[in-house]
């Protein structure tokens, strides 16, 4: 496959972050995807993301399996680590990279077709068992590569472009990642750019399975009136349960106000925001109210977006695993192999 590289050189006017890099230093090669297609759009969310977030490109690593999405992290983060697995496998893959160095920020890329078929069983696995990551699928409901068959995911009584009509139930990632123990699950639409950043900028910072499904429609094969992943039914169907935006750790600021009251507050920066509560409808630090919540407005054939759900206290792999604090691929000799006397105190303590 030929891959159309960017001219290097760009205006010098560029905006810049606090670490000096402009936009074009978060890009990849020019995208081969159809003109318009909302991959495109995720991929400039997470170049965004990545800009204000100020991460160097090289502290990140980009996996994906098989599909149109699959293909999209050549079109971002260009000089960050990267691997395109095979079908379905990417997640044992960033399973198997985060074990060896804790300190990469792993972005998992993946599609309906490579998570909710052929991958299931390792996207199942991979949340279950907490890996520090973001798992993103760029959800069209097709399988774009191959001329538009339904995906797992394609809602029961969607038309096909050719006006198929599928009756098959549909896979929600959604409502199993809440299941599988997912401590930041998260659903946007690639046409929604003022939500989904900030999604994917929480998810990078948060520290455990962060899973995030975009609905993505497909231009060629899934933007069809019938259609429940096109631009127009999503628009119309979108129930947001939250404004999201994201601010980096610094010193706490607290104030402490009544409901209906309004109050103003200065912000690190100096800018005031004037804050006025209001009665919260919707917990995203209850499981089991974000799975009843989604079950509820999807029978009323609602697409629910924003941040479902988030862990207070989320704990990753390597915690439960007990693994050491250095990367593995940092240790030598002398910590992989520490004698037959440490051999023997395993042995022992297993009898």
């Amino acid at each position: 496959m030929t891959y159309l590289a960017k001219p290097k050189f760009h205006h010098p006017a560029l905006p810049k972050n606090a670490l000096g890099f402009t936009h074009r230093d978060y890009e990849g090669a020019i995208s081969t995807l159809c003109a318009g297609c909302g991959h495109d759009s995720i991929s400039a969310a997470i170049i965004e993301a990545c800009f204000e977030l100020d991460i160097a490109p090289h502290r990140v690593a980009k996996l994906s399996g098989i599909g149109c999405s699959s293909k999209t992290p050549t079109y971002f983060l260009g000089q960050s680590h990267g691997f395109n697995s095979v079908h379905g496998r990417m997640p044992s893959v960033l399973t198997g990279a985060n074990l060896a160095n804790r300190d990469l920020i792993y972005l998992g890329v993946s599609g309906d077709g490579d998570s909710a078929s052929i991958g299931l069983g390792q996207f199942a696995h991979a949340l279950r068992r907490g890996v520090n990551m973001v798992y993103v699928v760029e959800n069209n409901g097709v399988y774009g590569l191959t001329k538009g068959q339904f995906s797992a995911t394609a809602d029961a009584g969607s038309k096909s472009k050719r006006g198929v009509v599928n009756t098959d139930h549909a896979i929600d990632l959604v409502a199993m990642a809440l299941q599988l123990g997912a401590t930041f699950v998260a659903r946007s639409f690639s046409g929604d750019k003022a939500q989904l950043v900030p999604i994917i900028k929480a998810a990078i910072q948060h520290e455990g399975a962060a899973f995030i499904d975009v609905i993505s429609p497909c231009v060629a094969f899934n933007n069809h009136t019938g259609s429940t992943k096109s631009f127009d039914y999503v628009r119309e169907h979108n129930e947001a349960v939250n404004r999201l935006d994201v601010i980096s750790p610094r010193t706490p600021i607290t104030v402490a106000y009544q409901p209906g009251e309004v109050e103003i507050v200065e912000q690190h920066d100096g800018s005031k925001l004037a804050l006025k509560k209001i009665a919260a409808d919707y917990d995203a630090h209850d499981r089991l109210g974000a799975m009843t919540f989604l079950q509820s407005h999807a029978a009323k054939g609602q697409i629910v977006t924003g941040l479902l759900y988030v862990e207070p206290d989320p704990e990753d792999l390597h915690h439960h695993l007990n693994t050491v604090e250095a990367p593995l691929n940092t240790l030598g000799e002398k910590e992989l192999c520490p004698g037959s006397a440490a051999l023997d105190a395993i042995n022992a303590g297993l009898r």
